[in-house]
């Protein structure tokens, strides 16, 4: 079949085979017979290629490139073509597919191909099966599904990511009579038309496997639609779909039901009883829903299916109750519950062995102490995080000779294990942290040779760590051991990682919040996450030139005792998102390599010694969401690309440098900004006008508290939902009267702060427009003029610092109705006329209007020109002089007050005698009131009576 081989050979031309995945095709002596090629198989009886395989699911090789040549056309015989999750293309399906007329089976699944699916597929009139599709959403489309009727023969047809929500579906495939399994994944589907169920003939349509997840099906018209399968339907899959409501009853009328899968459909209510005749369920996934019930009585729901269940999948939903024992569901391997409200303890027995080999448990409310596992010899997963579990671990875990993964975190456990305690698993995740390991560092971990991800920060540990840590696992690609008391000197970590593994390479490595010291010692260049902070290190950063920082996504090296200049080393740095250098000791200008970060979205320099100017290169920097560069001693102007380029910041610190120059207008660009802080530097000129642009400062409603970065793609999952390739920012603001760090609330602050400048002229009257406005700072400035009319607009408005400039005028009435206001200071200004009456205003100190002399009115002590005396009967709101309180409420008690008090009584008391006298029931009503009348006025007079005795006396 010599010209079979030479089409095949002319195909692979057009390949890009990076991993020789095709290496044994060739013309070579040893490789003529093509039959043996890789991926290719003959008929045993003709010695025609029928199959051609290259499907790399598992992307275990590079996926392989290029074009489909047409030579496959001489392909005549054959029968199986599977291309699927390569990347073939970035470019049209080829027409010509159309013409191997003899394929049963076709998969172009998951490669580059874009633009329309060619109709002349409806020409493979033998095909079995049919699997088209993209990674991404609208890569791919199609007219229509009319050329989908011609395949009668089809029994599988599988199509994701290409949109439908436009097109009629239904009919075509209804005539798919022999068709067994359906899959339309991430299509677009708007949901099933009631008319278009009227028409639609569903008697001779055989389907055991559907799978509908990821469109838009609603419960109504679905569920009419699929429960006419019921006789038939072994398979369901309908997660990520917005189903809604409680799950229909009717389920439990399809007998030969095995797998039912509705994760991320928003469902409600309880799982139904009639669940109970599904006998030949195998797996039941419902994760993330807004499920309730008892735990206890969900197993005896599904009671029918314990000897075939294999899989229960009730994650993230709100079941509660008790742990029942479920090894009498005899064949259960995964049992995954975490994210839900249960409570109690394990069972104190297992009633069997179990074939149980993930037990997730993780984040419920579970106490007591710790289960013996033993009869769970198979278990491979064990996640127990996030719950209140007690005491000492049990030894006989060792026994668990199985297991890989172990997640024990955030429990009241201690590890505290005897000297030989050798356990039998070697493990691939650990994650201890907050449980209790020290304070000694745990030797058993000398026996896991085999670790991927290491997590036992805050284990209590206060220790050096022992050499032969640094040899554990060459798999180890996550380390934390952060937030204990471990003490000592780093070595050289450059050769203590295995680098040679490609997209497992990247590393992760926590440290902060210890007791290291000495210089930063050489680090692994596979290095993606990096936190040194909170430690004791010293000397320069010189070490991390040596082509550290190339894979670097995070680096933070805060709160240390680094000095000497930043090293200008960070062309190759291209990927690094967050950049923490705050409070250390370096000097200098900042690197201008800097601006070769272009996806850098924090930049921390906060508390150091740089000098100079900002370098222009930063521009380029135009991912950056927060700049902190406050404390330090920058001068020159505020560059006006701050503005024009670095669209996106939301948090930008100037705190305490030496920045001269106006504020550029630029500045009123930043849409994002939340925290504007150019207080404490020589800043001169007016307040921009622009200000009303700030468009998330006008903003009432807030953003989240916190202020995470990462990057999304780059989540690192070892213990499962936990991700460990973000970073929460933080920054230094100005908060009523006290400068504090803010960190899980940043996200909350909305603030400008211009304090301690040489600003001058008026405040402006656009300031008005910043409604969502909490913090405004423009104290210890030249400003003339009045306070905007308009400042009550600023209805959020919490904080309000004027002070120590030369601003005049009475104070507007709108500053009365700011109900939030809880931090005032007006002093030092030409304020003058009467402060206005208002709770708020006059709950403050008087020192908050102190030095200004026009000023008057409560609760300062000068009365305002034109006030009559009985003003000076009111009490004051001054909550600071209790001395002139108690004066106040001497005046009130006079000789006339008394003899009001005994007229009162008499006249009160006679005039309802009478009355008394003739009704009974009034008269034990009345008396029982006037009883506690006559104890309040009594407690009153004798209160005021020894007042004016203190008064008359001394």
């Amino acid at each position: 079949m010599q010209n079979e081989r030479e089409a095949l050979l002319e195909f692979k031309k057009g390949i890009v085979d990076n991993d020789g995945i095709l290496s044994s095709w060739g013309n070579e002596e040893d490789k003529r017979d093509c039959c043996r090629w890789r991926g290719v198989k003959c008929s045993n009886r003709t010695g025609h290629v029928i199959s051609l395989d290259l499907q790399n699911e598992e992307y275990i090789f590079e996926p392989l490139r290029g074009k489909i040549n047409p030579s496959l056309l001489d392909l005549q015989h054959l029968t199986y073509l599977d291309l699927s999750f390569n990347r073939f293309g970035e470019s049209r399906i080829p027409n010509f597919i159309g013409s191997l007329h003899s394929l049963r089976y076709l998969n172009l699944q998951y490669n580059d191909f874009f633009g329309a699916i060619p109709h002349q597929i409806g020409n493979l009139t033998n095909l079995r099966s049919l699997r088209l599709g993209h990674y991404y959403p609208s890569a791919l489309s199609v007219e229509n599904l009319e050329w989908l009727s011609d395949l009668r023969l089809l029994r599988q047809f599988e199509i994701s990511y290409v949109d439908l929500g436009n097109i009629d579906w239904l009919q075509p495939i209804n005539k798919l009579s022999f068709l067994t399994e359906l899959g339309l994944t991430y299509c677009g589907l708007p949901g099933i038309n009631h008319s278009s169920l009227l028409l639609t003939n569903l008697s001779s349509t055989p389907l055991a496997v559907l799978d509908l997840s990821g469109n838009s099906f609603t419960s109504s018209s679905t569920y009419n639609w699929l429960f006419n399968f019921s006789s038939t339907l072994v398979v369901i899959y309908m997660r990520h779909n917005p189903l809604g409501g409680p799950i229909p009853d009717v389920f439990g009328n399809m007998i030969s039901l095995e797998t039912l899968d509705l994760s991320f459909s928003s469902l409600e209510g309880e799982i139904p009883k009639s669940f109970k005749n599904l006998s030949c369920l195998r797996s039941l996934s419902l994760f993330e829903n807004n499920l309730v019930g008892q735990l206890p009585d969900l197993f005896q729901t599904l009671i029918a299916s314990k000897n075939s269940l294999e899989t229960l999948e009730l994650r993230s939903n709100e079941f509660r109750g008790s742990l029942p024992d479920f090894t009498r569901f005899s064949s259960l391997k995964e049992l995954r519950l975490s994210y839900n409200k249960l409570q109690g303890s394990f069972p104190k027995s297992f009633g069997q062995t179990s074939p149980l080999s993930i037990l997730d448990l993780f984040d419920n409310e579970l106490n007591g102490s710790f289960p013996h596992l033993t009869s769970f010899p198979l278990l491979t997963h064990l996640s127990l995080g996030r719950n209140k579990l007690k005491g000492r671990l049990p030894e006989s875990i060792g026994q668990l000779s199985n297991l890989t993964f172990l997640d024990l975190s955030s429990n009241l456990l201690t590890l505290e294990f005897s000297s030989n305690w050798a356990p039998l698993f070697q493990l691939d995740c650990v994650n201890l942290c907050n449980c209790k390991l020290g304070p000694h560092f745990p030797e058993w971990l000398r026996s896991q040779n085999n670790i991927k991800a290491l997590d036992i920060s805050s284990a209590g540990i206060s220790d050096t760590i022992p050499n032969w840590f640094w040899d554990l696992s060459p798999r180890l690609r996550y380390l934390n051991i952060s937030d204990n008391q471990i003490h000592g000197m780093l070595p050289d970590l450059s050769l203590k990682f295995d680098t040679s593994l490609k997209f497992e390479a990247l590393l992760i490595i926590d440290f902060h919040s210890n007791r290291f010291k000495g210089p930063i010692p050489l680090l692994p260049h596979s290095a993606s996450t990096l936190n040194l902070s909170k430690n004791k290190f010293t000397g320069s950063i010189i070490s991390l030139c040596t082509n550290v920082i190339k894979f670097l996504r995070y680096l933070d090296l805060s709160n240390n005792l680094l000095s000497s200049e930043v090293p200008d080393c960070w062309i190759s740095a291209s990927r690094l998102q967050i950049l923490d250098l705050a409070n250390n000791n370096f000097s200098g200008r900042i690197p201008s390599s800097f601006g070769f970060l272009n996806m850098l979205q924090l930049l921390s320099l906060r508390n150091n010694n740089f000098i100079g100017e900002l370098p222009s290169s930063l521009n380029k920097c135009t991912r950056l969401e927060v700049v902190d560069m406050s404390k330090n001693k920058l001068s020159g102007k505020i560059p006006a690309w701050i503005g024009t380029h670095l669209r996106r910041l939301t948090v930008l610190s100037f705190r305490r440098n030496e920045l001269g120059g106006n504020i550029p207008p630029s500045i009123c660009s930043l849409n994002s900004i939340q925290v504007l802080d150019l207080s404490q530097n020589k800043i001169s000129g007016n307040i921009p006008q622009c200000f009303n642009k700030l468009y998330s400062l006008i903003q009432t409603k807030n953003s989240s508290a916190t202020t995470y970065f990462g990057d999304e793609t780059q989540e690192f999952t070892y213990f499962d939902e936990q991700t460990f390739s973000v970073y929460m920012a933080a920054a230094l603001v100005q908060w009523k009267g006290k400068v504090l760090e803010y960190r899980r609330t940043l996200g909350l602050l909305k603030c400008i702060d211009l304090s301690s400048n040489k600003l001058v002229g008026k405040i402006p009257q656009e300031l008005a427009s910043l409604t969502g406005l909490i913090s405004l700072n423009l104290s210890r400035n030249n400003l003339k003029g009045k306070i905007i009319q308009e400042i009550g607009q600023i209805e959020k408005l919490e904080v309000l610092d004027l002070s120590e400039n030369q601003l005049s005028g009475e104070i507007p009435m709108g500053l009365a109705s700011l109900n939030f206001l809880c931090v005032l200071d007006l002093s030092s200004n030409n304020f003058s006329g009467k402060i206005p009456s208002s709770t708020q205003l006059q709950s403050f100190d008087g020192s908050v209007y102190a030095g200004n002399r026009e000023l008057c009115g409560p609760p300062l002590p000068n009365k305002c020109a034109g006030e009559d005396e009985s003003a000076s009967l009111l009490p004051s709101t001054n909550h600071g002089k209790d001395k002139t309180n108690e004066e106040d409420d001497d005046r009130l008690v006079t000789i006339g007050f008394y003899v009001s008090v005994v007229l009162g009584f008499t006249v009160g008391f006679w005039g309802f005698f009478i009355p008394l006298l003739l009704r009974s029931s009034w008269r034990d009503a009345y008396l029982k009131l006037l009883d506690k009348i006559k104890d309040w006025i009594y407690v009153t007079a004798a209160v005021n009576m020894a007042r004016l005795q203190r008064k008359v006396w001394g």
